[in-house]
Order: structure tokens, then C-alpha cells, then sequence
């Protein structure tokens, strides 16, 4: 009868125990990732509905596309996903130390020698207890953890930007490098008409043949200079592919880029831009809410050498040679630590240091927010100013071109006029292509450094839809 008892009792318990143990492992009892403000790889577009992770369909991609296909694929975005919710899950463990804790204990034995050898012994054990009282360690420990928690979100917040910047640049220097290489074709077919002109002078007797030679090493080097391009064009696409989560060696298809008008004249003062920037740089935030743990953490170590106060209880079951007993506790415990060898000491010693190594990094990181906002503004600018230079600089040099050649085929101009107009005309387009992605991708590093680089922003980028936005706006005191 006993052993019948003692059975159905242990498989009650372990059935309990196991039942424990799977909702564990499935659920979240406290509702941990509710606390995550960012959900992984969001659209910029509003399509919730389509997951990510999807493949890129066989069309020309535009520069929305090749964002929400960075923050979809990219692994980094999904590692700083899977780093929150780790750090959301340490905080279910701080919070189940305010629960009481249970154990089941079970042994069987047999004796061997002695006078009670041959004889059985079984014992089935429950024991259950909760701490009432730690003078502050356990809250100290979840305000901790909240605080790496806050850190891990600005943190996640931060690559997601990063992941964003990276998109944009590199969906730019991919439109640059198409369209240097239209550049080069071009100069490759106005040097093989040179050519051809220098080649008829020659058969009508009215050319030298430096002329003809001339002509023909300028076509040679307009020749390597598109195979060049070409090879660039080749190792930004396949950049473009990895940022958005795809093989190098997988052909990204673009749509056409647009013409960036010249912006207007825009003004901001740079200390309110700095100051706005470290209101919103997430990796400021991120260092702030280390410093806010690092706090915490000092508390935890000189709340851990405190008393404690428990609440105990424990009931079990025995049996020796048939006979069985049973007993059950219920006591409060005072636990008064006296000497732990100084580690105590140290550990308080070691969590100050800590804030005080945290709160050096965060005004560290202070002064690069300045300095990034600083540069960012002042490429800004330059690249302004460069967009409108080379556009009068590109309209001359088409004239000059169209001039110094239409004057040798007349035969009153020179073969070496020809090529110099030739020459300048290729560096004016190749500068005023770098001069109008720059832009674009400068504004973005102005974003990107004040922290508010985000789908406003991109909807008035050019090729951000497939359509030609307002580029003349640039708000007063926001890139």
C-alpha cells in the first residue's frame, strides 16, 4: 500500500515538475518582449503584410525598395533583434526571484552491510522557499536589467540606422558608377568621332599624321577608361547585393536615376544641430542607459552582503524496512552575513569603477555626436556648393567640346584643341555625376549623425519611389 502511495505521489510531482518545465520553455509568464519598442526589419513602406526575407523580384529596384530590402535581410538588423530579446528575457529572470522557489527531492537506497543491510530506504521530499526581504539586491538587479534593456533597444535602434545609411550609400555609388560608365561611353564615342575626323582630314591630305595618332591613343584611353567603369560598376552592384542580403554575384537591377536639381540655400544653426543630435542619437541613449545599469549594479553589490529574511517550508515521506514516517516545516530563516573575506568590498569597488568607466564613455561619445554632426554639415555643405559649381562647369565644358571639334572639321582648328576639350569634358561629367550622389548621400550623413534618418527623410531623396520628389527642400534646422 505504501509503495503504492509513495508512486502515485512521485508521479504526481514529476508530472507537475515536467509541466513546469515545458510552459517554461514555451511562453513568456511575464510578458518580457511586450517591453521591446522595435519590432525586427520594419518596412519603411507600410507593407506589413508582405514578410521579409523575401527575394528581390526580377524588376529595377528603387532606393525604398533597396532599404526595406537592407533592413529585411541584412543579418545585423536580425542580430540586434535577437540581442534585445535576450537582454528582455534577463529581466524575467530578475523578476523570478520575487517568486517563491519549489524543489522535489527523491531517493532510493539499499543497504549492503552492517545490521540493517537488505534493508530498503525511500524518501520522496517537497521543499519550498521565498525570500521576503533582501534590503534591495533583487530590485537593484532588475533595474539593471531594465536599464541593459533600454541600452540593447537604442543599441538595436542604432544598427537599424547604421544598416539604413549603409543602403542609401551604397544604392548612390552604384547610380554613380552606372552612370560614370554612361559617362565613358560617351567620351569613347566622341573620341572615336575625333577620330574618324582626324582619319578624314588625313585621306584629304589636310591633316598631319600626329593628328591621326593623336586622335587614335585619345580613343585608346577613352576605350580603357569605360572598361574601368565598367569594372567599378561591377563592385558596387555586388556591394549593393550584400548589403541587401543577397550574393555578391546576384545582378541587382536599379531604376533609372533622376537629375538632382541644385538645392536652395539652406541655414542651420550648428550648436542647435549638435544639440538635437544628442537628444536623438540612439548609441547616446544606449550609453546613457549603461551608465543608468552601471548605477544599479553598485547598489546590487552593497545590497548583496546584507541580511535576508526567508520564509521555509518542506514536507517528506520516508520509509525504512516498511516502516514510514512523514514531517513537514514551516520557518522563517535570517540569514546574517559576517565575513565573506572582503570580496564584498571589492565588489562595490568594481561596480563604482564600472560607472565611472561608463560615464567616461558616454561623454566620449558626446564629443563624437558633435563631431560627426560637425562633419556631416560641413561635407553637406561643400557637396552644395559642388553640385552648383559643376553644374556651370559641365555646361561650358559641352560647349567647348562642341566647339574645338566643329573648328577642326572645318580644318581651322587643331587636333590637340580637340582633345583638350575632349579631356575636360570627360572630368566635368565624371565630377558633376560624384557631385550629384554626393548630395544625396551627404544629406543622408547629416541624418544619419543627428539620429533622424528615418522614411521622411528618404521620401524626399531622389529615386526614393521611382519618381522625381521635391529635392529643393531641405528644412531649416532638420537634414
Amino acid at each position: 500500500m505504501y509503495t503504492h502511495s509513495m508512486r502515485t505521489f512521485f508521479c504526481i510531482l514529476l508530472c507537475l515538475w515536467s509541466g513546469l518545465l515545458i510552459a517554461g520553455e514555451t511562453s513568456d509568464p511575464f510578458d518580457t518582449e511586450a517591453m521591446l519598442p522595435l519590432k525586427p526589419a520594419l518596412r519603411l513602406d507600410g507593407k506589413a503584410d508582405e514578410p521579409c526575407g523575401i527575394q528581390p523580384a526580377n524588376r529595377a529596384l528603387n532606393l525604398l525598395d533597396v532599404v526595406n530590402l537592407a533592413l529585411c535581410n541584412n543579418p545585423q538588423t536580425r542580430e540586434a533583434w535577437a540581442n534585445s530579446r535576450a537582454q528582455a528575457a534577463q529581466i524575467g529572470v530578475s523578476k523570478s526571484s520575487y517568486l517563491p522557489g519549489a524543489a522535489i527531492n527523491a531517493s532510493a537506497a539499499r543497504n549492503l552491510s552492517g545490521t540493517n543491510a537488505g534493508v530498503n530506504q525511500r524518501s520522496v521530499g517537497l521543499n519550498i522557499s521565498y525570500l521576503l526581504f533582501d534590503f534591495g539586491s533583487r530590485a537593484a538587479n532588475l533595474e539593471a536589467a531594465r536599464q541593459l534593456l533600454t541600452a540593447a533597444s537604442s543599441t538595436q535602434d542604432s544598427t537599424v540606422q547604421s544598416i539604413f545609411l549603409a543602403a542609401v550609400q551604397s544604392y548612390y555609388q552604384t547610380q554613380a558608377a552606372l552612370a560614370a560608365l554612361d559617362a565613358s561611353l560617351e567620351s569613347e564615342r566622341a573620341a572615336r568621332e575625333s577620330l574618324a575626323a582626324a582619319e578624314a582630314r588625313y585621306n584629304a591630305g589636310s591633316a598631319t599624321p600626329a593628328d591621326k595618332l593623336q586622335a587614335r591613343t585619345a580613343y585608346s584611353q577613352a576605350t580603357l577608361n569605360r572598361i574601368t567603369a565598367d569594372g567599378s560598376r561591377k563592385n558596387f552592384q555586388g556591394a549593393l547585393a550584400n548589403v541587401i542580403g543577397l550574393d555578391a554575384n546576384r545582378n541587382v537591377q536599379l531604376v533609372a536615376a533622376n537629375t538632382t536639381a541644385i538645392p536652395d540655400d539652406f541655414e542651420g544653426d550648428i550648436n542647435s544641430l549638435i544639440e538635437m543630435a544628442r537628444q536623438r542619437r540612439p548609441d547616446l541613449e544606449a550609453a546613457a542607459a549603461q551608465v543608468r545599469a552601471a548605477e544599479a549594479s553598485v547598489g546590487a553589490a552593497r545590497a548583496s552582503d546584507s541580511p535576508s529574511i526567508s520564509l521555509n517550508a518542506s514536507s517528506s515521506q520516508n520509509s525504512t524496512a516498511g516502516i514510514s514516517s512523514h514531517g513537514s516545516m514551516v520557518g522563517i530563516t535570517l540569514s546574517v552575513p559576517i565575513f565573506s573575506g572582503y570580496a564584498p568590498t571589492y565588489r562595490v569597488r568594481a561596480a563604482e569603477a564600472q560607472v565611472d568607466a561608463k560615464n567616461q564613455q558616454l561623454e566620449r561619445l558626446r564629443l563624437q555626436v558633435a563631431l560627426d554632426v560637425w562633419t556631416a554639415y560641413q561635407n553637406l555643405t561643400t557637396a552644395t556648393q559642388s553640385l552648383r559649381s559643376t553644374a556651370d562647369l559641365l555646361d561650358s565644358a559641352e560647349q567647348s567640346e562642341r566647339v574645338a571639334l566643329g573648328r577642326y572639321k572645318v580644318g581651322v582648328g587643331s587636333m590637340l584643341d580637340v582633345l583638350n576639350a575632349q579631356s575636360a569634358l570627360a572630368s566635368a561629367r565624371q565630377q558633376r555625376i560624384q557631385s550629384r550622389f554626393n548630395w544625396n548621400i551627404s544629406r543622408a550623413t547629416l541624418a544619419q549623425a543627428m539620429g533622424s534618418l528615418d522614411a521622411d527623410l528618404l521620401q524626399t531623396l531622389p529615386d526614393a519611389a521611382g519618381t522625381e520628389p521635391d529635392k529643393n527642400h531641405l528644412p531649416e534646422n532638420k537634414p
